[in-house]
Parts: C-alpha cells; sequence; structure tokens
C-alpha cells in the first residue's frame, strides 16, 4: 500500500476557491455595504455571486510504480519558483539510498520536475511509503538586489500615513511581515507596483474583513509579485474584485494593479505591503527604502506621511 500526506505551507493570507454570496444594500448614511450576510432589516438588498476571477497556482507531488521501481514527480503551476521538501514518515519494500528522511529541491516556475526514482527490493514484502510535503515561493539561492529602487505603491503626489512599520509592529509579529509596511488610506485608493515584476499569485474575491485573525486572517485579497532578483512583493488587504493583474502578467513599476481595502484581518482600510525573501522553507520580510524626492532615498517610519514619487 502506498499512501501520502499533504502539508501545504503558503502565506496564510489567501483566498476562498468556492463562489461567494455578496449582499450589497445601503447604509445609514446612503454608502454602499457589501456583505457575507442580510441587513438586521428589510431594506432592499441586491445579490452578486462571486466566483474567482484568477486560477490558483498549486504545487503536487505524485508518485507511480514502473515495471521495476517507484518515482515520484512534482508538478508547479505557479509563475514562481518553488521549494520543496519531501519528507518520507515510513519506507519499506523500497530500497532508499539516502541519510536524510527530507529532501529538497527547487522546482522551477510553470514545471514538472522528476524528484527521485526509488527501485523496490527483492523480496515479498509490499512496498509502503508514507510521505509529506512541504512547500514555499523563491529560490533560497536568490540575493536581493543592491540598490533595488522601490516607488511608494500608489499615485504620484498622494501621501498617506504610515500605520506600523519595523521597529514598531504590532501585529507584525513573524518573520514574514517584521519589516512590512501598513499604510491607511480609504477603500477604492488606487495601489500599483512598487517594483517591476511577473504576479504569480492572486486572491481576488473576499469582501470581509475583522479583527478576530482566526476568523479573517486566510481572508485577505493580495497581490504577490516576483521580482527578477527571485524576492517578491506583497500587497495585501486589497478591495473585493478588483484586482485587475493575472498570475503570469509583467508589470513595471508604476503599473495600477487594485484598489486598497480592508478585507482579511484588518482593524480598518489600509495597505499591507512587504518585500519578502525565501531563506529556506522560511520567508522572511526585508527592510526597504522607497524612492523620495530626487535621488533621496526614504526609510518608512511610524506616523510618517509617506508621498509617492515617480
Amino acid at each position: 500500500m502506498l499512501q501520502s500526506a499533504l502539508l501545504l505551507a503558503v502565506l496564510v493570507m489567501c483566498g476562498a476557491a468556492d463562489a461567494q454570496t455578496v449582499y450589497k444594500y445601503r447604509g445609514e448614511n446612503g454608502e454602499w455595504i457589501f456583505s457575507d450576510r442580510r441587513p438586521p432589516d428589510e431594506r432592499k438588498v441586491e445579490t452578486h455571486s462571486v466566483s474567482p476571477r484568477a486560477e490558483r497556482g498549486e504545487v503536487k507531488v505524485t508518485h507511480e510504480f514502473t515495471g521495476d521501481g517507484l518515482v515520484f514527480t512534482a508538478r508547479n503551476r505557479y509563475y514562481a519558483p518553488m521549494e520543496l521538501a519531501l519528507e518520507f514518515q515510513s519506507i519499506s519494500g523500497v530500497d532508499y539510498p539516502h541519510p536524510d528522511k527530507v529532501l529538497r529541491w527547487l522546482v522551477p516556475a510553470r514545471s514538472e520536475l522528476v524528484l527521485l526514482e526509488l527501485a523496490t527490493l527483492g523480496t515479498l514484502e509490499t512496498p509502503s511509503v508514507r510521505y509529506r510535503f512541504v512547500y514555499l515561493p523563491g529560490d533560497p539561492a536568490a540575493v536581493h538586489a543592491s540598490g533595488a529602487s522601490y516607488r511608494v505603491p500608489y499615485s504620484v503626489g498622494t501621501s498617506y500615513p504610515v500605520t506600523q512599520t519595523f521597529p514598531e509592529t504590532i501585529t507584525h509579529v513573524t518573520r514574514d511581515s517584521m519589516h512590512a509596511v501598513d499604510l491607511a488610506m480609504p477603500v477604492g485608493t488606487d495601489i500599483v507596483a512598487a517594483r517591476a515584476g511577473i504576479v504569480f499569485d492572486v486572491a481576488s474575491t473576499n469582501f470581509t474583513g475583522g479583527t478576530d485573525a482566526e476568523q479573517y486572517a486566510r481572508l485577505a485579497n493580495f497581490v504577490r509579485i516576483l521580482h527578477d532578483d527571485g524576492t517578491f512583493a506583497v500587497y495585501a488587504h486589497l478591495n473585493w474584485n478588483s484586482i485587475r493583474v493575472r498570475p503570469g502578467d509583467r508589470v513595471t513599476a508604476g503599473q495600477y494593479i487594485a484598489d486598497s481595502g480592508n478585507t482579511g484581518f484588518s482593524s480598518g482600510p489600509h495597505l499591507h505591503f512587504a518585500v519578502q525573501k525565501n531563506m529556506g522553507l522560511r520567508i522572511d520580510s526585508l527592510p526597504i527604502a522607497f524612492r523620495g524626492r530626487s535621488a533621496a532615498q526614504v526609510r518608512p517610519a511610524m506616523g510618517q506621511l509617506l508621498t509617492a514619487y515617480p
């Protein structure tokens, strides 16, 4: 008997795959409200079915018996390389020549890779293998380009306050968010790419948000963009159904990608922006500076009014 178990390690902010029902109605002050629940009274309500706009990537590991062995294959459907680790929990009836029970590979973007071939033993024992795998985006060998330039990710000439950034972290307590920047702004603000790259992951159809991390952490809309040096950026809490890029699109710095919002684990409308790197099955956020006036570089600071320049 051949068994497998899957452990998927990805960014906690991921979009729902199934269609969702949105209730649209006017609030007390005439504003439009979008919710996953009907209003408590009999006011006029519009209902909309929201389905994913873009195909989410995935990584799969499969196995099959050949005439005299067992072959493991990985398929990466993301537009970014994925580091993959395969952990064998039990092995019998096959020849496993490796001293470690955990093996790692880098699976290129949009590719299929034969991971390993195990020969069956010449015994009557039925081959049995139990395993699991984890994966994270990015090449651990990537090096953040010296002098990489990032523009503030909204329209030139506009300014918004920094409400959280290193070292004054409130909710950015994990390594992948420690150097992230939160920028308070109204829902619907144009968000642009801070740096050129290839879009490799999108969640676009969530429409709820709140301060309960357990309930809302997986309900943020986001875009992730892979840079040429192998680092990648995440733009999160985007407005529902506003994302105008898809996985595989190449974007330039300053290109419109979505509207800001208040989806997912969020205490108020804002943009969460971070540049990240795979450090070896661990995602770290990186300290960055934004382009300021002329050739100046601006490091974000709490309470700062951050202005976008070309």
